[in-house]
């Protein structure tokens, strides 16, 4: 796959939101292909890059913009007003590739300065062997997002290291090159995301390219002496920082459904009265509701943002499962709008093909993910307000 050289680039906020608006629409014009595709298209991803979008978070060493949070997920938001597929990618892409500024110098510097995009997969299902000053991976994964674009994958693997007294979790990244591609991604929804399959078989990777997630977690800081103390993602939880795009694909979708409902309703007249129901207070009071709710998402959003700005000014407090049930609340939210706006249109909503039903599918999907389950969230959280360990990670 194609290089880009390290330069750097001043990008500012609204050239990131319009190359977002450029990648969503275009997305949204492809979506009948990637939904029989099961992938975004070469075009998608291309703009991906050709808009900075995908060096968005890398530290500004590297060049690039180094975008903050809220900048980062008013673009993640702006692309799920189009396509939520193409939204997962335009948020993992730019989140996967900023994991470099957690490894050691020399691995960094290899996987930046090639260029290509990098997908992962946390789920510790491989094995590590010992070889020389490096470890050997073997495993199966699934669910791995965008790897068809992907010129490296980062893979969950627990590592015993000779200075450590049981395994510790990790992060290998290995080259796609590697690996085998098991093109199996046929779902419900997020079609476009393409989170095919990869097979490893004893791939060789060394040190600097095993991302230690135990201390990642732990400091939040790279393990050098020297880094650049303005990076963002230095001073943030690291699972709940990483999880954070998750929720604004669903309020980028909903915002989308309520659009799609507001001009559907307006046209709509009920044969059993004849009543428009742009006029009727049934409708009315629904998207009344509906839109509350949707500004109650978005404050929820704006709160973990906050407390993810603020984690080190307030003494690194914030448990993890607050911010898990902070999240999974407002897509839980988010959902609930999209199937209550499907419910009140009735089976004129059900056609395949329309926008209704693709974001319907789509939202329900991101409420799937493992980081999205609002039941797994309030158990957590509920523990940790009794004083005892929530056991997530954010």
């Amino acid at each position: 796959m194609a290089t880009f050289v390290v330069k750097e680039e001043n990008v500012s906020v609204d050239q990131l939101l319009a190359g977002a608006e450029r990648i969503g629409k275009l997305a949204e014009q492809e979506a009948h292909e990637a939904e029989k595709n099961a992938s975004i298209s070469q075009n998608v991803v291309d703009l991906i890059k050709e808009t900075q979008i995908s060096r968005m978070m890398l530290p500004k060493k590297y060049g690039g913009p180094q975008a903050d949070l809220k900048t980062f997920a008013k673009v993640v938001r702006k692309v799920a007003n189009y396509n939520i597929s193409a939204a997962w990618l335009t948020y993992l892409y730019p989140l996967h590739n900023m994991l470099p500024a957690f490894l050691p110098e020399k691995g960094a510097d290899e996987i930046v300065n090639q260029g290509g995009l990098i997908c992962d997969i946390f789920a510790a299902l491989g094995k590590a062997e010992r070889d020389g000053d490096g470890y050997r991976i073997s495993g199966k994964w699934s669910f791995v997002s965008g790897v068809n674009f992907s010129d490296w994958v980062g893979v969950g693997v627990m590592i015993q290291f000779p200075d450590s007294s049981k395994s510790v979790y990790c992060l290998s990244m290995l080259k796609v090159s590697e690996v085998e591609v098991v093109t199996n991604w046929d779902t419900f929804g997020l079609r476009g995301s393409g989170s095919n399959q990869i097979i490893a078989e004893d791939v060789y990777v060394p040190m600097e390219r095993i991302l230690r997630l135990d201390q990642a977690e732990l400091t939040r800081r790279p393990p050098v002496e020297e880094y650049d103390t303005d990076y963002p993602f230095y001073h943030v939880p690291f699972f709940p920082s990483f999880y954070l795009g998750f929720g604004f694909m669903a309020l980028g979708g909903a915002e989308r459904i309520l659009k799609e409902f507001k001009a559907q309703t307006e046209k709509r007249v009920r044969l059993m009265d004849g009543v428009r129901e742009s006029e009727s207070p049934r409708s009315q009071r629904v998207l009344a509701e509906m839109t509350t709710d949707f500004h109650i998402a978005e404050a929820l959003l704006d709160k973990y943002i906050d407390l993810l700005e603020n984690y080190e000014k307030d003494g690194c407090v914030t448990p993890p499962s607050e911010f898990f049930s902070i999240r999974t609340k407002a897509i839980k939210i988010c959902t609930d709008i999209a199937v209550r706006s499907l419910l009140t249109l009735g089976g004129g909503a059900l056609y395949k093909g329309g926008a209704m039903e693709l974001f319907l599918r789509d939202i329900i999907s991101v409420a799937t993910h493992k980081t999205s389950l609002y039941e797994d969230a309030v158990a957590a959280y509920g523990k940790e307000l009794f004083g005892f360990d929530g056991g997530v990670r954010g």
